[in-house]
């Protein structure tokens, strides 16, 4: 049996009775980092300034998560001695739209994880990273089985017995649809499950992202995404075509256009609401975290989604006033240690993991 949390929305400053039943262990309040408090300067800052992790060198490793068409996935794995292997706590990394297994809140998760005796599995989601040779598919937020079917693997190949799920953005709306479609069913190594700035509801976030306000931020998605689709095409000669990648101005046009066709909806909308975490999320019956900044520039909750969350005892809701996007840069510590969502992350997956001998 899981133990659960109370579900609950936290802001800045709020009182120690509104956490959730157990947070005294693992929440801290968040006070924005001096010079970085709007929802953008949290968002960029997070984004480029420079980390310095100190992982060892990772085990690459290729892991088929859909045999008939032979699509694979490239995961970066860091195992602690083989002997402890098994007990510690694994960590699964899911990155977000366009990033990788190098991206910097996926780099800084997995130092601190490392460093506190934990494995480490940085996922790759299909086509990123390098890896478009490696699925004859695209990739989109609905690959939620493609989370379990790497976490099943190494599972099986190491024996492990306590695992937890962390995904930032796209990568949060995969882990907790794939949680939502475990259920009461998940496997009980799974011990906790974290979305960080997570893309619950498709639909408006993606309209958010084409305000005025916050182009620059859909500019560089779709110009890197574009550029994705295109080396696709040039890799499956045939498989994809190019005719409708100058009518793309906008996300919902890209997946109007890209995703849908390619991917087996009837169009963008039946895509953003098939794929979305919402449908699913009142089923999550583990441990979960979901932190979200109400200044985040384009993650939008529905208020019926934000009430199913609520409603789940399994999910511990946690919104501050700051934080911007994938952001939540912390004051008054060192630049290593600013990270809240990192070390937040790390002590609410501590609080549900189970015991492990001899870890650091």
């Amino acid at each position: 049996m899981h133990p659960v949390t109370q579900s609950t929305s936290l802001l800045e400053s709020t009182s120690d009775s509104d956490k959730p039943d157990g947070a005294d262990a693992w929440l801290r309040e968040f006070v924005p980092r001096k010079g970085a408090r709007g929802g953008d300067l949290q968002t960029i800052f997070a984004a480029f300034l420079p980390r310095r992790p100190q992982l060892p060198v990772s085990d690459s490793v290729l892991v088929i998560v859909d045999a008939a068409i032979n699509s694979r996935v490239l995961c970066h794995c860091n195992w602690q001695p083989e002997e402890v292997r098994s007990e510690r706590m694994t960590l699964l990394l899911v990155h977000g739209l366009e990033g990788s297994s190098q991206s910097q809140y996926m780099l800084g998760n997995a130092d601190r994880a490392w460093r506190a005796g934990w494995n480490v599995i940085r996922m790759n989601m299909r086509n990123c990273g390098g890896t478009e040779q490696l699925s004859p598919t695209l990739y989109h937020s609905g690959m939620s089985g493609d989370v379990l079917a790497v976490a099943e693997h190494f599972a099986r190949q190491h024996g492990l017995r306590q695992m937890a799920w962390v995904g930032y953005s796209m990568g949060g709306n995969l882990v907790l649809k794939a949680a939502g479609e475990c259920g009461a069913s998940a496997p009980e190594w799974l011990r906790a499950v974290a979305g960080v700035s997570p893309v619950v509801d498709l639909s408006p976030s993606a309209d958010a992202l084409h305000e005025p306000r916050n182009r620059v931020y859909e500019w560089n998605f779709l110009r890197n995404m574009l550029a994705r689709y295109r080396r696709k095409a040039a890799l499956f000669p045939g498989s994809f075509s190019l005719a409708n990648c100058n009518r793309v101005r906008s996300i919902r046009q890209y997946d109007e256009y890209i995703v849908a066709p390619n991917c087996g909806f009837l169009g963008a909308d039946d895509y953003y609401h098939r794929v979305s975490s919402a449908r699913v999320i009142d089923r999550i019956a583990v441990p979960t975290l979901i932190l979200h900044a109400l200044d985040d520039p384009f993650i939008r909750l529905l208020p019926e989604t934000r009430a199913a969350i609520l409603a789940n005892p399994c999910i511990s809701l946690v919104e501050t006033k700051h934080g911007g996007h994938c952001g939540f840069l912390a004051s008054g510590c060192s630049l290593e240690d600013a990270y809240w969502a990192e070390s937040t992350l790390q002590r609410f997956i501590n609080f549900h993991a189970l015991p492990a001998d001899g870890a650091p």
